[in-house]
Parts: structure tokens; sequence; C-alpha cells
């Protein structure tokens, strides 16, 4: 039996034990996590020390180190992001509606659990704590499959994690590591049909591609973020100058960070060169349309590649537009469906902004960066979906669980 089929079979049995686990079970289960993940701290950046050196080695790009890399303060924002999940309203046996028929049946749906959660994803240790506390919160089973370039990390995690299932009413198999990361290994996982009930990835274009292309076990879709931002003509350029800078260089490597940033034709006569001054001083390298290149002779020319691009990195694309509907245009062409924004005190045009943008999270006068699960509440996310079907956005408790319909009756046949 090999890695991925033994490992399936046994978080699927731990997913039949956690039926039964309450919230208060879960709860202290968190909070030894949480504990858990303090007392390992030292092992756990030795260990992730240990994958930035071998990125190093291996030629990573800085964008990609900087997903990789763990640091005190980094660490702490994980187990705060646990502990905030204590503190969250269990969504399971929540009664979603009920009614009773004219024949006398009860019928009620309620929230159960998925069962059992599959996440491959790249790079980021931080989504190994994020998917098992989560899924662990919402009586779920995960197996988890991250990539080479973070492995000694993951598995400092989950030792650590599986030291606290030890003390606790929870399986510890209900959080699974697949150590073996080869290609061969991850298109087994892709088709686990018999054990797993959903997959998600997360990480690059080419994974969920891959995934897409190859999954037979159902997916939930996080995608790639090529996020916008579109400074209308009536936007005040202080408030347009810092959510700039803010959603590309607050932290470039994230996928909710801007990668194009359209700025409408008035708007870019009269303060369009400055606020291109400002993010090279920053360290911005910009492709530009042809308007951006004849006023800024720093920009380079972009290309039809340049609008598709996420960088992950302090290089951004930008493009005037001489409308809204322009710039509206651009983004449903090009976006990911991810976070988009607009800085306007227009409130006609914000609102057809909101609107008419397809994306997971659409902004007023506000940054992208705010697209995250712990922003938004949720303790943490498993991913940002930007498909449409069962979750869409940041993904918390709710999105999480599935639906059973109960009926009650008193000797009813039909």
């Amino acid at each position: 039996m090999n890695e991925v089929v033994q490992k399936g079979k046994l978080a699927k049995e731990a997913s039949y034990l956690l039926n039964s686990v309450s919230t208060k079970e879960k709860n202290e289960a968190l909070l030894l996590i949480a504990n858990q993940l303090n007392n390992d701290h030292k092992d756990i950046l030795a260990a992730n020390k240990l994958d930035l050196q071998a990125g190093r080695a291996a030629g990573l790009s800085d964008a990609v180190l900087d997903r990789i890399m763990l640091d005190e303060k980094r660490l702490e924002s994980i187990v705060e992001a646990v502990t905030l999940l204590m503190e969250l309203t269990d969504p399971i046996g929540e009664t979603i509606e009920t009614s009773t028929k004219s024949n006398g049946l009860t019928i009620t749906k309620i929230r159960v659990p998925i069962g059992v959660i599959g996440m491959i994803y790249e790079a980021r240790p931080n989504v190994t704590v994020d998917a098992a506390t989560l899924s662990l919160k919402t009586g779920n089973s995960i197996i988890l499959r991250g990539s080479s370039s973070a492995i000694h990390s993951n598995k400092a995690l989950v030792k650590s994690i599986h030291r606290a299932l030890k003390k606790s009413a929870l399986p510890k198999d209900a959080v699974q590591l697949i150590e073996d990361t080869s290609r061969e290994t991850a298109k087994d996982f892709f088709r686990l049909n018999e054990y797993l009930d959903v997959l998600i990835p997360r990480g690059s274009d080419k994974l969920i591609e891959l995934v897409i292309k190859d999954a037979t076990v159902p997916i939930i879709e996080t995608g790639a973020g090529n996020c916008h931002l579109f400074i209308d003509e009536s936007a005040q350029v202080d408030m347009a100058n810092n959510i700039t800078i803010n959603a590309k260089l607050q932290r470039p490597s994230v996928c909710n960070a801007i990668e194009t940033l359209l700025i409408h034709k008035k708007w870019f006569i009269q303060h369009g060169v400055k606020l291109l001054n400002n993010l090279v001083k920053k360290g911005v390298i910009i492709y530009g349309d042809e308007t951006v290149c004849a006023s800024f002779s720093e920009a380079k020319i972009a290309d039809e590649t340049s609008w598709l691009t996420e960088f992950l990195s302090a290089e951004l694309s930008v493009k005037v537009v001489p409308t809204l509907d322009a710039a509206i245009n651009h983004i449903n062409t090009y976006g990911t469906q991810h976070s988009e924004a607009i800085v306007t005190e227009n409130a006609e045009h914000a609102d057809k902004f909101l609107q008419n943008v397809d994306a997971s999270s659409v902004y007023h006068n506000a940054s992208t960066r705010f697209t995250d699960g712990f922003e938004f509440g949720y303790g943490a996310e498993i991913g940002i979906s930007t498909q449409k079907l069962h979750a869409r956005g940041p993904m918390g408790l709710d999105a999480l669980t599935s639906s059973k319909f109960i009926i009650e009756g008193n000797g009813q046949v039909r």
C-alpha cells in the first residue's frame, strides 16, 4: 500500500470518529495545538531554515523564499489564528432551515462536515496549520500535500499538531501529511476518490491547471491573483497613492497584491507621473502602455503577457484608460476573479464597478490586501476560492461544511 492510499484510509477512518466530537472538545484540541506550536517554535524555525537554505541553493526567487519563510512574528500570527478559531461559532449542527409538511413530516436541513479534505499547495507552510485547524474545527479530516520547497517546515508543523492531538479527544489521524513530494504521488492524490471528498489546490496557475486537468476528485479552485486597482477620474490623490503603494508593496508575493494599475486618463495627466515616480523610488519596475511610456521614461513597454502576469514581486503593469467601462472591460478580460478595487469619489461609478466587475471580492477606496480569512473574521482561510460553486472568496468555516436533511415522522408512507 503506497503512502497516499495508506494515509487516505487513516484519514477516512478518523473522519467517522470526528462526527461524535463536541465543540468543546474541538476547541480544547485547538488550544493544545496553539500551545504546542509555541512550545515547538525553535524546532519549527530550525526546520524552516533548512527549507530556506535548500531554496536558495536551488535558485528559488525572492518571492518564493518569502512565501516559505517563517520567523517569530509569522509563527505568532499562525498561533493567533488558531486561538481565534476557538472563539468562532462552530457551524456543525447548525439548522439552516426547517419545515413541517402537510403530511406531518418535519424536514430539517443542518450543516455537517464534508468528510475528508485534500489540500495540495506550494511553498507557504502557514497553510499547513491554517488548513489543519480549520478542518478540525469543522469536524473534517485533512490530508496535506505541500511542496518539496517547504517539506522540512511542514513535517515539523504536523509533528507538533500530532503531539497536541495525542493529548486531545480528537483522533491524531485526522491530520495527515504526504511526505513524498514526487509528481507520481501528486497524481495518486488527484485520483484518491475512495477516500477524498474534495481536493483544494492552492498555488500557482500551473498547479491549479494541473489539478483541474488531472483530478478525478471534486475540486474547489483557489485561483491565482491577477488583481487590479483602478484610479478613477475623481480619486483623491493621497488616497490613491496610499492604496496603490499598499496594494502593491505591503507584501508583493501574495495573491491579493495588485499586478495591474489602471488609471483614468484625466487623473493620469494631472497626477500619474508623480505616482509612478513614487513607485519606482520604492523599487517597483513599471511595464506601461504607450501612453505611460510616452510620459514616463523609466517604464518598460508592456505587451499582452504583461496584462496576464501575476508577478508576485515588485513589478507592476500600468495602463491608462479613457473610461470606467474600459477599466471594467480590462479587468473582466484579464482578471482571475480574485480581488479588484476602485478609488473614486463618484458614488455612481463605485456602484457600477462593484456590480459589474466579476470577482470574489471587490473594493471601493480600500486596498485589495484585505482579502484574507483573518481580516474577514474567519480566523484563517483554507484558500480564496475564485469559482462560483459551493464557495467563493476567502474560505472560512462555513465553506468547509456540507448539509444533511433530517426527516422525522410518525409512520408516514408514500
